[in-house]
């Protein structure tokens, strides 16, 4: 499971000073579900996340993933998660196939395994079309799905997905947003942050909003409804983030 105590991240800038990206921000995710962190573009959702990831250091707060505090056990956390964001690189001389085993074996998987892992994922996520293509030469759905088949050939039982649908066609965002789906039903922890209102409808258990920082409200999509007054989750979100709302440059 994830556990989030007070997470907060804080950054100089020569201009503004300082900057709190994150802001005291708790909550949990179980197994079996789907968190959905919901918020524009700036308001500490990436920054959350790569703290739980261990990418970031927290300023103040931790986090417990998996039964191990990211700040004191940070190696032990990073095993049990699958970080995928759009941020990531991939190694452009690399075919599809290539840096997915690369990521495995990183991941300490024997080559049997390996190789069961990856024709399972390969098969799954309907990438044996472009299996032996250069990174370098993948569309941006491709590239979306090689780093997704790098993120969980390792299996891991904590997955966190940063907008992973970003800039996608709809079919491959479908095809996205369906494995995010099994994710949860194969029992792992899922954390999945977005600012499109329907994928959040659509797959998360628990929503928590997030704007300049600060989680602002949390609950499932009724209780939310039932909180603010209101059925449509855009109008809600709204509702929730117009006092607080800024425009912000770091996510």
């Amino acid at each position: 499971m994830i556990e989030a105590r007070g997470l907060s991240k804080r950054f100089q800038d020569k201009k503004r000073g300082e900057i709190r990206a994150v802001d005291n921000v708790s909550f949990t995710c179980q197994p079996g579900k789907i968190y959905g962190l919901l918020g524009a573009n700036g308001a500490g959702k990436t920054t959350t996340l790569r703290m739980l990831a261990t990418i970031l250091e927290p300023t103040d707060g931790t986090a417990i993933v998996c039964g191990h505090d990211v700040i004191e056990q940070p190696e032990k956390v990073r095993a049990n998660v699958g970080f995928l964001s759009t941020a990531t690189a991939l190694y452009p001389r690399l075919t599809a196939q290539e840096l997915v085993e690369y990521f495995g074996r990183l991941n300490g998987l024997d080559e049997a395994t390996l190789k069961k892992r990856v024709d399972s994922i390969f098969n799954r996520l309907d990438m044996n079309g472009f299996r032996d293509r250069r990174c370098d030469k993948l569309s941006t759905g491709m590239k979306q799905k090689t780093s997704i088949a790098r993120t969980l050939v390792h299996d891991p039982p904590v997955m966190i997905f940063d907008e992973p649908t970003n800039g996608l066609d709809v079919m491959t965002a479908r095809t996205i947003t369906a494995f995010i789906h099994e994710c949860r039903n194969n029992g792992k922890t899922v954390i999945f942050s977005t600012h499109i209102m329907s994928e959040v409808e659509k797959l998360c258990d628990t929503i928590g909003i997030i704007q300049s920082g600060k989680l602002l409200s949390e609950g499932t999509l009724a209780q939310l409804r039932d909180q603010h007054h209101e059925q449509d989750l855009e109008d809600i979100f709204v509702k929730v983030v117009a006092p607080h709302y800024a425009p912000a440059e770091v996510n």
